[in-house]
């Protein structure tokens, strides 16, 4: 009963330091009750057609062909002769939804929309459409209602196609955008014999917003490089010429229509996007039409590096996504959006001085204005990891209960700064564990001690590091195969200890390769199992066009369903548990795999083997146990309390091998703090559709997988050393939480962005070692059950009747 409260209490402290953060760093950046700001002199245009090109890339449209020509003739001819161009900054995350918000509302969306799978609203947000007069829209059911949901009124009419038509195994995925250029000509042509639509339509301050998916979902199934990619910017060219004719016939050419054709985001050589390589960042901005400024050629080179200038091209003008906002309502004259942290870009502006001193006026007042009611507050828990003495816990409640009440502080201040007065009451309460450690030092040298401790610094130091660079494991894993030789285990188990090495050599080549970037090599897996001709057949089928085979669908997700039962139904003895489980999880691996990835569980799997039987061979040099065969072994035996010994600093040791592994499981493969890291093509075994949530449960228990071999292994560990799990447990929480508090203090340090919001990235690594402190007390739970349940067939009892 203790080990469960024990477990508990540990799980419920660690939750609030893991909110902690949200509470305090992951705040909306949003704040309400500002005036709106509008420039008073008439605008130059009547309306603005805004056409976003989702995932396309600065390069992949402003270079030219080998031939000298463009893959998008018109939008050249219209950044040579008649508008201004450029290449704008999106933000991290690099992903749809919080690319639009910036596009059209002016900010970088609170990070809290991830959690919604970036389609609802986390807070309500003002936007050039929520202020125009009317807002018609047409595109992809994730992006539209956001923006007609976060409206006042009922003046943003959304058009959209069924979800299902995001389907990364289409045929064609182009036909996304030839639906919405089919939408809008048919709407104009209805408008012209429909009189009521045709006055309003006359009105200014109207917005009309084309959302083209096909280029970004032709990416992800195909990469940029592919002909699909770059025959669907051809395909959206030639539809943006025709749109423009069908607009400037219904309006008579009257000269009052702006255009701005930009994208959300771009994307990686690999089809992915949302962390802040150049190819995710940089994306192609071209305007025209009233109240543009007229690009005029340079009379120098200009000096950019990034590389996509051409020839005699136009002047370069670079900005962020945010600046359009600002530069769409200027042009038609709507009031700024409210939130917006954008900067009225005056280059892109073609008009009076009077008219663009004024716009830069009312810009800096909208800025203004948020500025006034935007009140910065920064909370720190460090407290919480801090010593309180024993013997004042009830004075130091007292005190801190009273000031904060005096401050009038918010509860969440309570909860910060009274957690560590039970937590290091707990400490002392479970003193006897430490005391047992402490003991155990005297039989060892001083110098033994001192750089025993010294190493475990040293170690958990690298393990931060690693979060930042993910060659530190490599560096980590090669100072590990030298564990049996400094220790002298080798003299005595020379074949254990040469594999533990060759075992670690060979893992550490996995954080060595890049973590994006690699492209699908699924024949290379045919050699690791039979699973993969699934992912064989179905890139292939991808390949040519012909969708997800539906015998390969039921196949994986049958292989999924079974991975977490078929385990239970072998025996319990150690070797016979862990084979049956590896060897499970490394088939569902194996179908998230795209390349070489997959040798990773087994190479995993492999070294844990060795570990278990390094421990042995540990224990019978200490002269504490006799060596037994995992094969007699049993995890369903009832552990004999008596049997338990007390903790030893080689116990420290195990537990810093089980977090660094833990770590290289988690980072070995890619790095889940990068969003880029997720490559679509691993879940096209089980869906092609885009589905955010079964995506992303995909992804994550591809992550989750070698958790649960490391897990299983340390549970083999306890059993095998004799050690009660909550005195390993112990230590390994000290550890985790010795990384969370250096974790903590660097995000305190630089979570701030220049412009005063919180930085996703800076922000993830302490998310991940405080989520893998929770994740650990929970899977305990769950490896235990995989370890030591067993499923029997139910078998029909024999009656007797007389």
């Amino acid at each position: 009963m203790r080990v469960v409260t024990f477990f508990l209490v540990g799980l419920a402290v660690h939750v609030v330091f893991f909110l902690s953060i949200f509470d305090i760093y992951f705040t909306s950046p949003l704040v309400h009750g500002m005036t709106p700001q509008k420039v008073s002199l008439a605008p130059p245009a009547s309306r603005i057609v805004l056409l976003v090109a989702d995932g396309l890339r600065a390069d992949s449209l402003f270079s030219l062909l080998p031939n000298g020509s463009s893959r998008a003739p018109y939008l050249r001819s219209v950044m040579e002769d008649r508008g201004t161009w450029g290449v704008s900054h999106t933000h991290v995350p690099t992903e749809s939804r919080p690319g639009h918000v910036a596009l059209i509302a002016g900010f970088y969306e609170d990070v809290s929309a991830v959690a919604k799978g970036w389609k609802e609203n986390p807070v309500e947000f003002d936007s050039v459409f929520n202020e125009s007069r009317h807002t018609w829209s047409w595109g992809s059911p994730d992006i539209l209602p956001m923006f007609a949901k976060g409206a006042s009124g009922d003046h943003v009419y959304t058009h959209t196609y069924p979800a299902v038509e995001e389907d990364f195994a289409s045929t064609d995925a182009s036909r996304l955008d030839t639906w919405v250029f089919t939408q809008v000509k048919a709407f104009f042509q209805s408008a012209r014999s429909n009189s009521s639509l045709k006055d309003i339509l006359q009105e200014d301050q109207n917005v009309f917003f084309l959302h083209l998916l096909g280029i970004d979902t032709n990416g992800h199934a195909h990469r940029p490089q592919s002909r699909e990619y770059q025959e669907n910017i051809g395909l959206v060219d030639s539809g943006v010429e025709e749109l423009v004719s069908v607009i400037e016939d219904f309006y008579h050419h009257d000269g009052r229509t702006a255009y701005v054709f930009t994208s959300d985001h771009g994307m990686t050589n690999w089809g992915s996007h949302g962390a802040g390589h150049a190819s995710e960042t940089l994306t192609p901005l071209v305007a025209w039409g009233a109240g543009v400024q007229v690009a005029q050629r340079p009379l120098e080179p200009q000096q950019y590096t990034d590389g996509y200038q051409q020839g005699t091209s136009p002047t370069l003008y670079l900005m962020l996504n945010a600046d359009i906002a600002p530069l769409m309502a200027s042009l038609i004259g709507v009031p700024f959006p409210l939130n917006s942290v954008g900067m009225l870009p005056l280059l892109y502006l073609d008009n009076s001085g009077r008219f663009k001193a004024e716009s830069m006026y009312t810009n800096a007042m909208q800025m203004l204005e948020q500025f006034k009611v935007k009140m910065a507050q920064r909370k720190e828990t460090t407290l919480s990891f801090l010593f309180t003495p024993f013997q004042l816990c009830v004075c130091v409640t007292v005190v801190i209960s009273v000031f904060l009440v005096i401050q009038k502080s918010p509860l969440t201040y309570y909860i910060y700064c009274l957690l560590p007065v039970p937590i290091w009451y707990s400490v002392f309460r479970e003193s006897g564990t430490l005391m047992d450690l402490v003991r155990s030092a005297p039989s060892l040298p001083l110098w033994k001690c001192l750089g025993y401790f010294l190493l475990i610094a040293f170690g958990i130091e690298l393990l931060v590091v690693s979060f930042f660079h993910r060659a530190m494991l490599t560096v980590g894993l090669a100072a590990l195969s030298l564990w049996p030789i400094l220790t002298g285990i080798y003299s005595q188990a020379k074949f254990r200890a040469v594999s533990w090495t060759l075992g670690c050599v060979c893992l550490s080549t996995f954080p060595l390769m890049p973590v994006v970037g690699r492209e699908a090599n699924v024949h290379f897996m045919l050699h690791v199992a039979v699973c993969a001709y699934v992912p064989t057949l179905t890139h292939s089928s991808l390949e040519q066009k012909q969708g997800l085979p539906l015998i390969n669908q039921v196949i994986s997700w049958t292989t999924l369903a079974s991975s977490m039962v078929v385990p239970l139904l072998s025996s319990t003895r150690l070797f016979h548990r862990l084979l049956s489980v590896f060897l499970s999880l490394s088939a569902t691996f194996l179908l998230l795999s795209t390349g070489s990835e997959a040798l990773f569980p087994p190479m995993l799997s492999w070294l844990m083997f060795v570990w278990i039987n390094m421990e042995q061979e540990a224990m019978q040099a200490q002269g504490t146990s006799s060596r037994q065969e995992l094969s007699t072994m049993d995890f369903a035996d009832n552990i004999d309390i008596t049997r338990i010994r007390q903790l030893k600093l080689d116990d420290i040791r195990r537990s810093y091998f089980f977090v660094f592994f833990i770590i290289t499981a988690f980072f070995g493969t890619g790095n889940i703090a990068s969003i880029n890291s997720f490559d679509p093509a691993s879940v096209y075994c089980f869906l092609t559709v885009f589905n955010p949530f079964i995506m992303g449960g995909l992804m994550m228990w591809k992550v989750i997988i070698p958790f649960v071999i490391v897990m299983c292994t340390f549970e083999t560990i306890q059993v095998t050393t004799q050690l009660s799990s909550r005195s390993l447990f112990l230590i390994v929480l000290v550890i985790s939480d010795l990384m969370a508090l250096v974790s903590h203090f660097l995000l305190a340090n630089s979570v701030l962005c220049p412009c005063g919001f919180s930085s996703v990235g800076s922000i993830s690594h302490y998310v991940i070692v405080m989520s893998m402190t929770i994740f650990l007390m929970l899977l305990s739970v769950a490896t235990h059950i995989l370890t030591s349940c067993r499923l029997t067939a139910w078998r029909r009892r024999k009656s007797h009747f007389p």
